[in-house]
């Protein structure tokens, strides 16, 4: 997600510093971005040269390379303390005026800001996978949240070429409280033998215009993330929320969808359904 948010900034022109937790991690990163960088200029989708993007990306491990960034975004994985931990270090480091944003798609933001010095300079922005070639990115505004920063981060959405939409502090939010209630229906639907997973996705993508269906969206967001996301709103919007036996079953094996190279589906060359569902 990280990788992705970068390859965004760095297309709209931006000086771009990714932080990892060890070398080997910043090394993974800036090969994943410049791959994917690399497949925009081969597709004609940014004028500048690849000496230009090479040239605004800087990778490393020390939270102090973000001294004189204006806007910091945390994407580490989806855990509160986890979250916590970065936003404290990077906040430390940044001058009073620069932005601080979460890239969570579901813990609260109120509950983020209360730990932080400068909860008004802090807000949630909410990008989706695969970032390139999304188009919406969700605004989320923590009490705290200085009106104005509103106003500023829909110009940076503006300027990746995205969308922006912009809602209060809420389980969920608004994306990730739909996109998960029809996730969890739609394995709940294959567990119970309604449809394949393929017909499940294509009752989505052809029926009602989804660019990916369900059942495979869970598999490219990753299974383990979306079961932490449900078991979240479960606790604080109630039932409706569980998560069903068959994404805790597949989690527990480790099938987590495309980066374990199976999950509902077989990530290869040609992705298949999920054969022991």
């Amino acid at each position: 997600m990280g990788a992705g948010i970068a390859h965004a900034f760095l297309l709209a022109g931006a000086d771009v510093i990714v932080v990892e937790r060890d070398p080997e991690a910043a090394a993974a990163a800036l090969g994943r971005i410049t791959d994917s960088v690399e497949e925009s200029i081969d597709r004609g989708k940014t004028v500048l040269s690849r000496d230009d993007l090479a040239s605004a990306l800087h990778t490393g491990t020390d939270v102090a390379a973000f001294a004189d960034c204006a806007l910091v975004i945390e994407a580490v994985p989806e855990e509160r303390d986890l979250k916590l931990d970065a936003l404290r270090r990077v906040e430390a480091q940044l001058s009073p005026g620069a932005v601080l944003a979460s890239n969570t798609s579901s813990i609260s933001i109120d509950s983020l800001a209360s730990e932080l010095l400068r909860p008004g300079r802090f807000l949630g922005l909410h990008f989706f996978n695969p970032v390139p070639a999304s188009a919406l990115v969700e605004i989320v505004a923590g009490d705290a949240t200085q009106p104005e920063l509103l106003g500023e981060a829909r110009g940076w959405v503006a300027a990746l070429g995205k969308t922006p939409i912009t809602v209060r502090d809420a389980p969920g939010f608004a994306s990730s409280r739909l996109g998960v209630a029809i996730g969890l229906e739609a394995i709940r639907m294959l567990e119970s033998g309604v449809a394949s997973a393929e017909d499940i996705d294509a009752a989505m993508t052809l029926g009602y215009k989804h660019p990916v269906g369900p059942l495979k969206l869970t598999d490219i967001v990753g299974l383990d993330v979306r079961l932490g996301i449900a078991e979240y709103l479960h606790a604080e919007l109630g039932d409706r929320f569980e998560p069903p036996a068959l994404l805790r079953r597949l989690v527990a094996e480790g099938k987590l969808g495309r980066k374990s190279g199976q999950g509902f589906y077989r990530w290869d060359e040609n992705p298949s359904k999920e054969s022991n569902r």
